[in-house]
């Protein structure tokens, strides 16, 4: 069960920028935080769980400004069997925090910031990310199924492939 809450959270096919920003956030003039838009979304329940299950959530209550590359259910699903199980578990939160703080940038980059764009990003977590916006938008191996989703303390970029810091 907390697989499935774990990868519901992390939902999103490719919605247009309107839509992604009206429906998540309400409007541009966002009212919602990181957190709470993820849980309005509906899709993102695993992970919000795991935000929690962390101990993260205040931060990411903060005022920011964040940018938060968030996997979808399928990226979730598509690691490991007993993966995320094990990631929830409390022995093992130094990994989970890490391996969320690398889907996190502690500024606010829109799309529109890096279109055409290749760079190196520093993550909360400490490690760089390779951002290659020349042809789509790429994280590492990941692609950018929907980007811009405005919160009140930064934007969240939603991601086909979750991200896995080095060693």
């Amino acid at each position: 069960m907390l697989r499935r809450t774990f990868f519901s959270l992390m939902g999103g096919a490719a919605i247009t920028l309107a839509a992604s920003t009206s429906s998540f956030a309400g409007g541009t003039k966002a009212k919602m935080d990181i957190v709470d838009t993820a849980v309005n979304a509906g899709s993102f329940t695993t992970l919000v769980a795991a935000v929690q299950a962390a101990g993260l959530v205040d931060v990411l209550k903060g005022n920011g400004p964040f940018t938060v590359f968030a996997p979808t259910d399928a990226a979730f699903a598509a690691l490991p069997a007993g993966t995320v199980e094990s990631l929830l578990k409390p022995e093992n939160k130094d990994q989970l925090v890490a391996i969320l703080t690398y889907h996190v940038i502690p500024s606010q980059v829109m799309s529109g910031d890096i279109a055409g764009k290749k760079a190196d990003v520093a993550t909360v977590q400490g490690s760089d990310l390779a951002v290659d916006a020349t042809n789509g938008v790429m994280i590492n191996d990941a692609s950018v199924t929907t980007a811009d989703v405005i919160a009140k303390n930064g934007v969240i970029h939603v991601i086909d492939s979750v991200l896995i810091p080095s060693s």
